[in-house]
Order: C-alpha cells, then sequence, then structure tokens
C-alpha cells in the first residue's frame, strides 16, 4: 500500500471512540512505502499527573512488516517497554515466523507530503545504563548535539570522533538516549544518525534508554 498524502494524525476506531496518533515530522523519507504490513498503535493517555502510553496491538500478524505508529509526544521511557515486549513476542513465535518481515517506525515526511518509514528489526533496547567499557554516545533531551568523550560535538561527526582517538583495545561504540526525551525527538536523532552516521541502523544493534 502507499501513502500520498501527509497523514500527521492517524485514526483508529475502537468501540466507536476515535483515537489520535499524532506522529513526528521530519523533512526527509528514509523509506517511503512497506507492502504486506500490520500496525501496532501506541496512544497518548493521561491519568492524573501520570502520562500513559496505551498500546493497541490487535492488528498485529506475526508474519507481516510491523508499522509501529507512535503518539510523539510520549516520553521514550513509556515507549520503548511496550516496543520491546512487541519484539519479543515476534521474535519467539517460531510458528508464524516470516525471516524477511520488518519492524518499521512510521513519521510523516513534510516536504515529500507522505508517510514515511524507519526500520529497527534489529535493533535491541536495554532500559539502562551501558557497561563499564563501552564508548558511550549520549544523545541528551533538548539537545542539539550529542556528548561524546566529555565533549558536546555534532551527530554528524560522532565517526570522525571515534576513529581520532587511539585505542589500545577499540571499545564497542554504543548509543545511550535520555529516557525523558520525547518519542519525536528520538526519531529526529535516529533520522539524522541513518542519513549522518550509520546509513543502516542495524550495524548498532544494541540501544540504552537510561
Amino acid at each position: 500500500m502507499k501513502y500520498f498524502s501527509l497523514l500527521i494524525i492517524c485514526l483508529l476506531f475502537s468501540c466507536g471512540k476515535k483515537e489520535d496518533v499524532l506522529l513526528p515530522k521530519s523533512n526527509v523519507s528514509i523509506v517511503k512505502d512497506v507492502q504486506d504490513h500490520s500496525p501496532i498503535y501506541i496512544f497518548f493517555k493521561v491519568d492524573g499527573k501520570d502520562t500513559i502510553a496505551d498500546l493497541n496491538r490487535k492488528s498485529a500478524i506475526i508474519s507481516t512488516n510491523w508499522i509501529f505508529n507512535i503518539d510523539k509526544r510520549l516520553p521514550l521511557k513509556t515507549v520503548i517497554p511496550d516496543v520491546i515486549k512487541m519484539q519479543e513476542k515476534k521474535r519467539a513465535d517460531s510458528a508464524h515466523k516470516n525471516e524477511n518481515a520488518q519492524n518499521y517506525y512510521s513519521y510523516a515526511d513534510s516536504i515529500g507530503k507522505n508517510l514515511a518509514f524507519l526500520p529497527f528489526t534489529k535493533v535491541f533496547y536495554k532500559m539502562e545504563k551501558p557497561t563499564a567499557g563501552s564508548f558511550v554516545v549520549y544523545f541528551k533531551k533538548g539537545k542539539q548535539q550529542v556528548f561524546m568523550a566529555n565533549q558536546e560535538i555534532k551527530i554528524s561527526e560522532i565517526l570522525k570522533q571515534f576513529y581520532s582517538i587511539k585505542f589500545e583495545k577499540v571499545p564497542d561504540l554504543v548509543f545511550l538516549f535520555d529516557k525523558d526525551m520525547s518519542y519525536e525527538e528520538y526519531i529526529q536523532y535516529k533520522i539524522i544518525l541513518q542519513k549522518d552516521v550509520t546509513y543502516n541502523l542495524d550495524t548498532l544493534p544494541v540501544e540504552f534508554i537510561n
């Protein structure tokens, strides 16, 4: 199925009630079209002073590509546990497993006027700090740049900075994202990383959220 219009709000009708998912926006499409997919929704809910991620997975078919439609207002710490839950469910179901089926985050391309998708199939999330000995790139809430080796640098300079250091033993390069940043900020970071650093996000398969 192709998407030709700019859909900033995805609508789901459940039990006669309309619910909205406000998608993140960017000015570039990483992937423009995904065939044979199932939608997964994570809605923004408020319960008193608490912000809640409300997962709806009713339409998720294991053998298809999964598209995660997640409200941009949610903090990362409430989103990722549900993403982990769904990833584990798909990875564990050997009876219906399709090795070619991928997982994507959806967002709105404000320039191309279409829905766009960001792959994250092989990413494993950990809700903790990286282990000692890792070389950490820290993505802090509200920052345009990242922290690396006690320096604040541009995202596009991550690899240049890493390879300029003379290590006795080259450590694992890991990404640590601030758990309090919004999901929208996280997706914008991921898009920049895809364009300027990794080119294929699966090359750094573990991401830490803390």
